[in-house]
């Protein structure tokens, strides 16, 4: 069986996850640093830095998921000192190992069938690098677990690690369903965003993206609200953001050129005053973004066959 062309070049891969991240701070999402308002002790010129120094070990040709996942958290930390992307990294190094060998066309359903193979092949080693990136980076809310705390040794495959916390922690349940909520509810909200554009006016990407936000954050508690403030709080999170969503698209679909955004404006200060950072809702828009990113360009790239394996490169 011939090895599968690139689907896109390396060049237009990074420049899809480096557009992703500008997004997430360009765009005010309620209670996540943005140009317009930071918070949490961070500003958006970190995020932007971090995207930086993390893209090149992120996407590199043939790297194993967990090198990429350590290889960028370090660079990050090294870069600004805190974790601002760790959730960010753990979504999209599988999704760039997969993206090497998705067959052309490229599409979602091929690109999630691709991710399904990589997360299938994960293994101890995997898990091993990836406990190292985590508890590198440090995240707000990091508690033990009762199975592969990532306070000690691990003894499986980080896809069956992930499954053992994937009912607390939104992120480690897309390694157990495959990337489900991202190639579904993100990319749903994504299209939805652009469709309403070709009815009415043209949907600025600022637009798109609180989309896939609010989509997310409306959708189930906030895995980063969750480990630092309790399920209660994170579920009345998850109550506004359904109905601020509803007004907002009912604003958007009365004006679209210019939705006005009063009541995200206060709520973000809301959230911010009382240091609620959604920020597992922002890393899988993120990866949405990605996604959506790299789909789009694939539509006008030039296709480049991938050169034979030297035998050399770490296999995820």
């Amino acid at each position: 069986m011939p090895e599968p062309l690139s689907a896109l070049p390396p060049a237009g891969v990074r420049a899809a996850f480096l557009a992703a991240c500008r997004l997430d701070v360009e765009t005010p999402k309620p209670g996540n640093v943005s140009m317009q308002s930071e918070g949490h002790g961070m500003s958006a010129a970190q995020f932007l830095t971090s995207a930086e120094v993390a893209a090149d070990a992120l996407l590199a040709p043939g790297a194993r998921v967990g090198s990429r996942i350590l290889d960028a958290v370090t660079r990050t930390r090294e870069a600004v000192g805190c974790n601002t992307n760790l959730g960010i990294l753990l979504l999209v190094a599988p999704l760039a190992a997969a993206l090497e060998e998705t067959t052309l066309p490229l599409s979602a359903d091929a690109w999630r069938a691709a991710t399904e193979r990589v997360l299938a092949r994960l293994d101890l080693d995997d898990t091993r690098l990836a406990y190292r990136a985590i508890s590198l980076a440090n995240p707000g809310g990091l508690g033990d677990a009762p199975e592969q705390s990532v306070h000690a040794a691990p003894t499986v495959g980080l896809c069956d690690a992930m499954a053992l916390a994937a009912g607390r922690d939104s992120i480690a349940r897309q390694y157990a369903n495959g990337f489900c909520d991202i190639f579904e509810t993100g990319l749903a909200a994504w299209r939805d965003a652009h469709i309403a554009s070709e009815t009415t006016t043209q949907t600025p990407a600022q637009t798109a993206t609180l989309n896939i936000f609010l989509a997310f954050l409306g959708g189930w508690p906030d895995s980063h609200i969750v480990r630092k403030h309790g399920v209660a709080l994170a579920q009345s999170v998850t109550r506004a953001a359904r109905e601020r969503h509803t007004e907002w698209r009912r604003t958007l679909a009365l004006s679209p050129q210019k939705p006005p955004t009063p009541s995200l404006d206060t709520w973000d200060a809301e959230l911010k005053a009382r240091g609620i950072n959604p920020g597992t809702s922002a890393d899988l828009t993120v990866a949405t973004l990605f996604v959506a990113g790299c789909l789009e360009a694939h539509r006008d790239a030039p296709i480049e066959p991938r050169g034979p394996r030297t035998g050399t490169e770490h296999v995820s």
